[in-house]
């Protein structure tokens, strides 16, 4: 018999809105409220909500626990200071991407204990705890496992900040991009990290599911849109973000990915899938994610075949008409010797050819 799907705390305000429902990494999430292309342009000019509760929230502590981080990814995480986070990825022993994930790290308690709170993907928590709480074993690392206790939710767009600093008392113009402030915010305790996955400005706010229903109901009334996974998907995708489990998964390395900006071989010690980094640094990849505009108004979906000269070299991995450009874009994998900027190539769908020319990422940067 099929297991239910899990539902965040804000599913029955959600569902009570007329949001369309799907099934997600698990999970029962809206996919749009008022229609797609108004959350996208809400979120590009104004400012829109997503209930991301659905991810995975871990709670780290140990004496150790720099250390123990530092073996289980390939980015410095040395220079992190309290109040900073850096995006990263967990690899398994082939280099292989096991979830890309966003690690801050906190100011450690008295006795000198660290602290550090992740955040991971939907569908790969129970993966990722496993492996985390196995590789960690050793070192005096606790985790504890927030996902089912704290409500997520992203706020997002150029009006984001001004709208929550209405409901702190926290300076969060103070607040850079990829760090954090543990604070209040509506008179609640609350993580509010300079974060999203939009290619926007925004914050993405972690509190209590009692403070996060009171929280999405403030911004509500202050006229913020209502978004679901559609718009989140298309805003990633013109930021060229990669979705895990779609455009990466645990046999795509960090330079297959084009994620070369997180290998930092030169500054840290031993790590899971070093070796593997090492070589690839030496004899390059095989394969390589590039940035791929169409022709006219063709959409490339996942999983869609590449030709280079009619023949298949590779496979989009993510497309879609992007509702800001106005023409469509994909993420594809292709050989590395067919990944310039420039390079001409089609795209299979259904029974026509597309032409395609790989482009520069991301598709879209907003304006700072």
């Amino acid at each position: 018999m099929a297991t239910a799907n899990l539902r965040t705390p804000l599913y029955d305000t959600i569902v009570g809105m007329g949001a369309k429902m799907t099934g997600f990494g698990g999970w029962d999430m809206p996919v749009q409220f008022a229609g797609l292309k108004a959350e996208h342009a809400a979120v590009r000019s104004q400012c829109g909500m997503f209930d991301i509760s659905h991810m995975g929230k871990f709670a780290l502590r140990g004496p150790n626990l720099m250390n123990a981080l530092q073996r289980l990814v390939p980015s410095d995480l040395s220079r992190l200071k309290p109040g900073r986070g850096k995006y990263t990825v967990l690899l398994n022993e082939a280099g292989g991407i096991l979830d890309d994930l966003i690690v801050y790290w906190q100011t450690p308690e008295e006795d000198g204990t660290q602290r550090a709170i992740a955040i991971v993907n939907a569908a790969t928590t129970d993966k990722d705890r496993n492996w985390m709480v196995e590789k960690m074993a050793s070192t005096g690392t606790e985790l504890e496992d927030l996902s089912g206790d704290r409500i997520l939710l992203a706020v997002q767009g150029p009006e984001a900040a001004a709208q929550l600093q209405k409901l702190t008392d926290a300076n969060l113009s103070k607040v850079k991009s990829y760090r954090f402030v543990e604070t209040e915010i509506l008179g609640e305790p609350a993580f509010m990290g300079r974060t999203g996955y939009t290619g926007e400005d925004g914050f993405e706010v972690m509190v209590s599911p009692e403070a996060g229903l009171k929280l999405w109901q403030a911004l509500l009334d202050a006229g913020v849109a209502p978004c679901g996974l559609g718009a989140r998907d298309t805003l990633r995708l013109e930021a060229a973000m990669a979705l895990y489990g779609q455009d990466v998964n645990d046999t795509t390395t960090p330079f297959a990915a084009g994620l070369d900006w997180l290998v930092h071989l030169g500054r840290k010690g031993d790590f899971i899938g070093r070796e593997v980094l090492e070589q690839q640094q030496e004899t390059g990849v095989d394969q390589i994610l590039v940035g791929l505009q169409l022709s006219d108004r063709n959409i490339a979906r996942h999983d869609y075949p590449v030709l280079h000269n009619g023949e298949t070299v590779g496979i989009v991995t993510s497309g879609t008409l992007s509702p800001t450009l106005g023409y469509p874009i994909a993420i594809a994998r292709v050989p590395a010797e067919l990944s310039k900027v420039g390079q001409k190539l089609s795209v299979q769908i259904r029974k026509k050819t597309a032409e395609a020319v790989v482009c520069d990422r991301p598709f879209y940067k907003r304006q700072k």
